[in-house]
């Protein structure tokens, strides 16, 4: 499968070259950064510390798009919505991975997904994908009157987005748990005088520093217990890997609107 990488050049796009490199029934058919970068010209398998590919980092999209089968894409909002745009019109793979999409963004991926085989979730990894579903089975059985929930997370001091879309991922397996909305449900912030925990409420707290690849807990607190569900990311590698899964298991599937549950069959 020919797949281009977005942000070659990036500590995650550098991981996707390598992982690709190392994957059977992958290949890297091209490598996308920005116009300007200093990364432009140069072998993206060399970069990458994956031993020469052949493949010059470019910043046109439309020619690096051409001939291909699909997009890994950890980039940006902005750029991820155009990128959809283009592969529906190609008929192509899209795998994202990009976090801090607003709301409305949602209308714009359903339609890329008539035409593209869109794989988007707010973690690639294995591991995340089961903790949601572990939350979702505990938020099911733990009711909100007897359980608060809470979402901790932590990443690198470089991460522009909050709270993460991982942390978002495990907010919405707990309000699925509970069959509430968790735009309606959840707290991001609490600063002063916040007077007493709403009932039912499901909070965040972020945390940023460091070189944290990324670390995610689920608090489930009732009176007298605590129930704990995390997750600790110690190499990107895992959701490259993901990622990388998830465009070769979409090659095959008719165009949609795919999640990391769909690839894991979770």
């Amino acid at each position: 499968m020919k797949l281009v990488v977005l942000g070659a050049a990036g500590r995650m796009g550098r991981t996707l070259v390598k992982v690709i490199a190392e994957t059977e029934g992958a290949a890297l058919h091209a490598a996308v950064e920005r116009e300007g970068s200093l990364a432009l010209g140069q072998d993206a398998g060399l970069l990458a510390g994956a031993g020469h590919a052949g493949v010059a980092i470019t910043h046109d999209l439309e020619a690096a798009m051409a001939g291909a089968d699909g997009v890994v894409d950890f980039t940006a909002p902005a750029l991820s919505l155009a990128v959809a745009r283009m592969a529906a019109e190609r008929g192509l793979v899209h795998v994202i991975g990009t976090t801090g999409f607003a709301p409305q963004d949602d209308a714009a991926f359903a339609q890329a997904a008539e035409g593209a085989r869109i794989v988007k979730s707010g973690n690639m990894s294995l591991g995340v994908n089961l903790l949601a579903v572990l939350v979702e089975q505990a938020a099911r059985a733990l009711g909100p009157d007897a359980f608060d929930v809470e979402v901790l997370e932590m990443h690198h001091r470089h991460k522009v987005d909050a709270p993460s879309g991982t942390a978002l991922l495990l907010g919405q397996a707990a309000a699925a748990g509970r069959g509430v909305d968790l735009a309606a449900a959840s707290v991001r912030v609490r600063d002063g005088h916040t007077g007493a925990r709403q009932a039912g409420s499901i909070g965040f707290a972020t945390l940023r520093g460091g070189s944290v690849v990324g670390e995610h807990e689920v608090i489930l607190a009732g009176e007298g217990e605590r129930i704990e569900l995390s997750h600790r990311a110690e190499d990107r590698s895992i959701f490259a890997r993901g990622a990388v899964k998830a465009a070769l298991w979409a090659k095959g599937c008719a165009p949609g609107l795919y999640s990391m549950r769909d690839v894991l069959g979770l």
